[in-house]
């Protein structure tokens, strides 16, 4: 078993600090994803740019800390990234602020949004953590992991997300664009994962096995 790299002493501020960043690209993506763009002639959301964050910090955390701790990461994001996702979707419906009035009234279409992304957040996340964490106990090269849990995750949480939320939805374009949407986003989450998000999980890794090894120097291993 590869060993967390974290020392046991901070992995409760570590935690609290992974849920705050989940919940903050949670409430970000819930609100782009309402935000079309036209990418080469396809329809996309700029939420496309925004959620793969989230896997980011996911692989991080199973691997600075272990998959128990990033699914608990998992089980106290999904309530309040729930409600939140909720009210600024309410606030901000399109890109328009629209008064704290509009909390008054029950929009069953932003909260079908919401319960979208909370149901594609955890399925993806957890389909994401066992794949990277098999993956990484094996005999392959350090990008292999990351790489192979962001196609399969990915995969998942859009198809989640996109089909809960706009199929047969009130809102006409989505029900009609989204399973177009849906593929565009899903290319454009996995292009920017593979060619950014993939690179920046090794510098990042090694950035902080070497600021571990200054402190705890007879603790830690390679990764």
């Amino acid at each position: 078993m590869t060993p967390a790299l974290v020392p046991t002493s901070r992995v409760s501020g570590t935690l609290v600090l992974l849920v705050f960043f989940h919940v903050l690209i949670i409430i970000a993506s819930n609100y782009l994803v309402q935000l079309p763009i036209n990418l080469l002639g396809f329809h996309s959301t700029w939420g496309a740019f925004s959620f793969p964050f989230i896997f980011l910090a996911t692989d991080l955390t199973v691997r600075l800390i272990g998959k128990q701790a990033a699914r608990r990461v998992i089980s106290r994001v999904m309530i309040p990234a729930l409600i939140a996702s909720y009210i600024i979707s309410v606030l901000f419906h399109e890109g328009h602020f629209n008064q704290l009035s509009a909390l008054a009234s029950f929009d069953t279409f932003v909260f079908r949004i919401a319960f979208a992304s909370f149901a594609a957040y955890v399925l993806g996340q957890l389909m994401d953590i066992l794949v990277f964490d098999r993956i990484r106990r094996g005999p392959f090269a350090w990008w292999v992991a990351p790489a192979a849990s962001a196609v399969v995750g990915q995969a998942l949480d859009t198809l989640l997300f996109f089909g809960v939320a706009f199929w047969h939805s009130s809102n006409a374009f989505m029900a009609e664009h989204w399973v177009e949407i849906a593929l565009v986003d899903y290319a454009t989450k996995l292009t920017v994962s593979l060619l950014l998000f993939v690179p920046l999980y090794g510098i990042l890794l090694n950035a902080i096995v070497r600021f571990i090894r200054r402190h705890q120097p007879l603790q830690v291993t390679t990764a």
